[in-house]
């Protein structure tokens, strides 16, 4: 294993990175671990946006969210154990920020985020829409992912904390789990129960029925 502070020739992986501006940092080389971790934050940062829009409704409130994510994520580094996932490890951070925000506003966010924005990276949109690309397929399918991230919307807290990163962010339970600090077990109950919410929430919706091509045959 390589020790903390160094950096592999080539293209050096998060952690490597992480360590090297913890050793910067240690050493009071402030603008060299300024240089390395603002390449941490370029490669996490579309993802970090992705994940806050799902927790707040305006584009600059998420912004500022993942802006204070990567700047405690960084007076915090002394924190971060070398091995571990970064990218675990920042995820908490943000999201802890993103609820803060919510919190913070003093009234229920309603977490509305485009179905195009989501494309094909969220598993629920994929079985929610239509496979063909009709002007009527299309449509429905952008309306089937404003429901569900409605629907999403209306869990409880830890219920759509899992689903989100689970199931749209494709994270693993393991992962999930280091992010919220829930056993891995504690996460399956919690899916299995948004899951089961989420079918009831839109068994009775008319967007979830079937397509436009289906009912013509």
């Amino acid at each position: 294993m390589r020790p903390p502070g160094s950096v592999a020739l080539g293209t050096p992986g998060d952690i490597e990175l992480a360590a090297a501006v913890k050793a910067h940092l240690a050493a009071g080389e402030g603008a060299a671990a300024r240089e390395l971790y603002g390449e941490l934050v370029r490669r996490h940062q579309r993802k970090a946006t992705r994940i806050a829009l799902y927790y707040l409704r305006e584009s600059a409130d998420a912004d500022e969210a993942v802006q204070d994510a990567f700047v405690k994520a960084y007076t915090h580094l002394r924190d971060f154990e070398y091995g571990r996932s970064f990218e675990v490890w920042f995820t908490r951070i943000l999201v802890n920020c993103c609820l803060d925000r919510v919190k913070a506003r003093g009234r229920r966010a309603r977490w509305m985020v485009a179905a195009d924005d989501l494309g094909d990276s969220s598993p629920l949109d994929r079985l929610a829409a239509p496979r063909d690309s009709t002007p009527e397929a299309l449509a429905l399918r952008r309306e089937r992912g404003a429901r569900l991230m409605d629907a999403i919307a209306r869990l409880p807290e830890r219920q759509k904390t899992v689903v989100l990163l689970s199931q749209i962010e494709g994270a693993s339970t393991r992962e999930v789990s280091e992010v919220t600090g829930l056993r891995e077990t504690t996460i399956r109950v919690h899916l299995f129960r948004a899951l089961r919410r989420l079918r009831s929430l839109l068994s009775e919706d008319p967007a979830f029925g079937e397509s436009p091509d289906r009912d013509q045959e």
